[in-house]
């Protein structure tokens, strides 16, 4: 099965994806064991798990793959919350490292550079506790990215005090060289649309950095979610996504602030799949919605402003996510190392309606872009 190439017969419809050979790939799900283990896969360690990659390719042209939904957590902040790493290890087993097995992974995944991100903790924090927590994920955000700088970017954790988080992503991104920001979709129960995190999206546009949305759940809705089936992630995540996409549009705060580049975990939420109701609530409703309050354009227009990425499983989902907001704004989220989607690059690859150029943006194209690597 050496030299693989997927699809190549198939008359041009869906473009070859290349790779190492299976029992290679096995080998780096071996090194991550043995790595994660203390133990060494080989003699020659890097060299070892450098065997291993698996190479994309579309058209005959070497992709480089970006991943831009990918966690990580520090122990040591962890730690100052009072947290524990073991119950996210469980989880996203390798979560807590950034090192030989996660960069095994990404090989065997077919991707070569991971954005990490770490899901903000601390909103609820004292002011101290939190700039101490932010502080030390940026510092070791950028020692990561030092240490792997072909195969790890980040986007710098901030605070809960929109002028200190303003702050803090400047320095993160001057001086730390992180790419962006990683935000939940709400703030400690406060929408992101709130005025009062007008300077945060203003420094967010002036670094012209992308922001990357992650949710935490629909605490409000606790009890209707509890029960079998995990429901405060299935149902809790994408709505928290929606929610706080479709504020960020009604209460104008994209028209104030049109410069920003905001990315979506998750295909964006629940927002792509029912997007055209939107543009027809304050019709149906107009006691609904704020006269104060004019839109420059239709709600689902501004969704064609933003970014989201593919993690939505089938190829119909993805056909369709593109569909409503254009395949340029569709990035390649994985989850790692939480095993929601154990092949992204195939799953793009394998989905049909595409052209060469629109995998290629996707597998990596437009996430170079924004990250402007």
């Amino acid at each position: 099965m050496h030299g693989l190439q997927p699809n190549e017969s198939n008359g041009g419809g869906v473009p070859p994806i290349v790779f190492t050979s299976c029992e290679l790939l096995d080998a780096a799900h071996e090194n991550a064991r043995m790595a994660a283990a203390g133990g060494s896969a080989a003699g020659a360690g890097e060299a070892s798990t450098a065997a291993t990659r698996r190479e994309v390719s579309v058209g005959g042209r070497r992709v480089r793959t970006i991943d831009m939904h990918a966690h990580c957590v520090i122990p040591e902040t962890l730690q100052i919350m009072g947290l524990e790493v073991e119950s996210h290890e469980r989880r996203g087993p390798g979560i807590s490292e950034v090192g030989a097995r996660r960069i095994a992974e990404m090989d065997a995944q077919g991707i070569d550079v991971e954005a990490l991100s770490i899901n903000p903790f601390w909103y609820r924090a004292e002011k101290d506790q939190a700039v101490e927590v932010v502080r030390i994920n940026n510092q070791r955000l950028a020692e990561f990215c030092g240490t792997y700088p072909d195969r790890i970017t980040a986007f710098a954790s901030v605070t809960q005090f929109p002028e200190l988080a303003a702050e803090q992503l400047e320095s993160a991104v001057k001086k730390l060289g992180l790419r962006g920001a990683a935000v939940s979709a709400s703030c400690a129960g406060v929408d992101f649309s709130d005025p009062k995190f007008a300077p945060f999206w203003r420094t967010c546009e002036d670094l012209d950095v992308l922001v990357f949305i992650h949710p935490q759940s629909t605490p409000e809705l606790h009890k209707r979610l509890a029960g079998n089936g995990w429901l405060a992630n299935t149902i809790g995540n994408p709505l928290d996504t929606t929610i706080c996409l479709e504020k960020l549009i009604f209460e104008g705060t994209l028209d104030k602030h049109p410069k920003l580049k905001l990315l979506s975990a998750h295909g964006g939420g629940f927002v792509p799949s029912y997007a055209p109701r939107m543009d027809h609530a304050c019709r149906v409703s107009p006691d609904e919605c704020d006269p104060n309050i004019t839109l420059k354009k239709k709600p689902t227009e501004y969704l064609r402003d933003m970014y989201y990425d593919t993690l939505v499983f089938t190829s119909e989902a993805l056909r369709h996510l593109a569909a409503e907001v254009g395949s340029d704004k569709l990035v390649i989220g994985t989850d790692h190392p939480i095993p929601w989607h154990l092949d992204p690059v195939t799953h793009i690859m394998d989905a049909p309606g595409f052209s060469d150029e629109e995998r290629i943006a996707m597998l990596g194209g437009t996430a170079a872009k924004l990250l402007k690597l």
